[in-house]
């Protein structure tokens, strides 16, 4: 069951909210909508985020984003719709569980802050825990601990208004980190610092994320955020929730024109990932086999070079037709002596941008190994040029009337050193 649940969840604000809710169920436009005098925020948003997941609502000033956020802590009560925390439909919840709920289940992190100007940083990252109850001994080990996480150990003592920018939203989540709680919402929490202290606090973030697994709801209007953040995002225009999706997903295959253009601009090398532009090997050869018979196998594809993988296709390196013939025409030598390791692969996770550097370095595709060292695809670079959209349709063509030497696996010419 996901941690995280909205199921059909609408908000209008003004008198006449349950009639345009109505309405707005029986397919009326937002023109029909707002001449009853209300204004329809959020419209029939359904999502599930999993546990330990990022999930990136995104939308530019006015899409619905930060009222929606609201209602998944019952800041914000539903015009209709329900809201599942652990299968708890908050909005059924009588006042006092729905507190208890936002104290042990629910922190929020807000795009000013919010700090104490009066206490400490200190009691400032405690102060979840003080309103649950906690004894000061337990709650202050706590909140020392997540400072010192967040890169604030030594700064206890310290009032907000000593602090930057950047320390002040660490004191944030270093508080919402503390009250323990499965989930945590962001709502433009980033979006007030500067650029260089932006992106190193986004660092912070994905770094504790994959030490501490928490469930993330995140708000942004900043695309690139989105992207490098999200698990999954769920883009809004004027309420409704028009595409959810990886960020991948979103770039190489938007819902809509809308999305489309959202998209337009963002650095695909930053979002693309080695896994998502990866192909199958044309050519592998078992670590076992004998030169000759690798070489047959070569040969037969047509190909200057093969990756070498072990029974279970973990990859033991690369090894060339060239090599393996004056091998063998000098007498015959173990298969294993021959392999070089010229190429060193990278995880699936790898963006694009990191690939040019080594995909320069060798006429060989870059292979992609997951973390036993399983060979899972390969890139030539004609596949990273093309997933850019940097060349056209017709990219075979432009490459073999270019270039002498197609990517490898390397097709074999005949009256090649290799066939002598």
């Amino acid at each position: 069951m996901s941690l995280l649940r909205a199921e059909s969840v609408t908000k209008v604000f003004g008198r006449k909210a349950a009639e345009a809710d109505r309405k707005l169920k029986a397919g009326a436009d937002a023109a029909e909508i707002r001449r009853l005098g209300v204004t329809p925020a959020v419209v029939d948003a359904s999502f599930e985020v999993e546990r330990g997941e990022i999930f990136v609502v995104m939308g530019l000033s006015g899409s619905g984003k930060s009222t929606l956020i609201r209602m998944l802590n019952g800041l914000l009560d539903v015009t209709s719709g329900r809201v599942l925390i652990d299968g708890q439909d908050i909005a059924a919840l009588p006042r006092k569980a729905l507190r208890a709920v936002r104290q042990e289940k629910v922190s929020m992190v807000f795009q000013h802050f919010a700090l104490f100007p009066h206490r400490t940083v200190l009691a400032n990252a405690a102060y979840g825990l003080e309103v649950r109850g906690v004894s000061k001994e337990e709650r202050e080990s706590k909140a020392r601990e997540f400072l010192g996480l967040v890169g604030l150990e030594g700064w206890e003592d310290k009032l907000p208004g000593q602090l930057s920018g950047g320390m002040k939203q660490r004191v944030g989540l270093a508080r919402a980190l503390a009250s323990g709680t499965d989930i945590i919402l962001m709502d433009e929490a980033f979006s007030a610092l500067d650029p260089l202290i932006r992106r190193e606090v986004q660092d912070l973030l994905l770094d504790l994320q994959g030490r501490l697994g928490k469930t993330i709801v995140f708000i942004t209007h900043d695309l690139n955020e989105a992207m490098r953040l999200g698990d999954r995002i769920a883009v809004m225009r004027e309420g409704r929730i028009v595409q959810i999706g990886t960020a991948e997903e979103i770039l190489t295959d938007p819902a809509n024109d809308y999305v489309a253009q959202f998209v337009a601009d963002v650095d695909r090398t930053r979002v693309l990932t080695a896994a998502s532009v990866m192909e199958k090997p044309l050519v592998t050869v078992p670590a076992n086999t004998g030169p000759r018979t690798a070489l047959r196998t070569l040969r037969e594809n047509q190909a200057a070079a093969a990756f070498v993988l072990e029974r279970d296709r973990r990859l033991v390196g690369t090894v060339s037709a060239k090599v393996i013939a004056d091998a063998v025409a000098d007498g015959e030598r173990p298969l294993a002596e021959l392999v070089t390791q010229d190429v060193p692969p990278v995880p699936p996770e790898t963006p694009v941008a990191d690939l040019f550097a080594r995909a320069a370095e060798s006429d060989l595709p870059v292979p992609v190994t997951d973390k036993r060292g399983t060979l899972l695809g390969v890139i030539p670079r004609v596949t990273l040029l093309a997933a850019l959209g940097a060349i056209n349709t017709h990219v075979d063509e432009v490459i073999e009337a270019t270039d002498p030497s197609p990517e490898a696996p390397v097709l074999v010419k005949e009256g090649s050193d290799v066939d002598d």
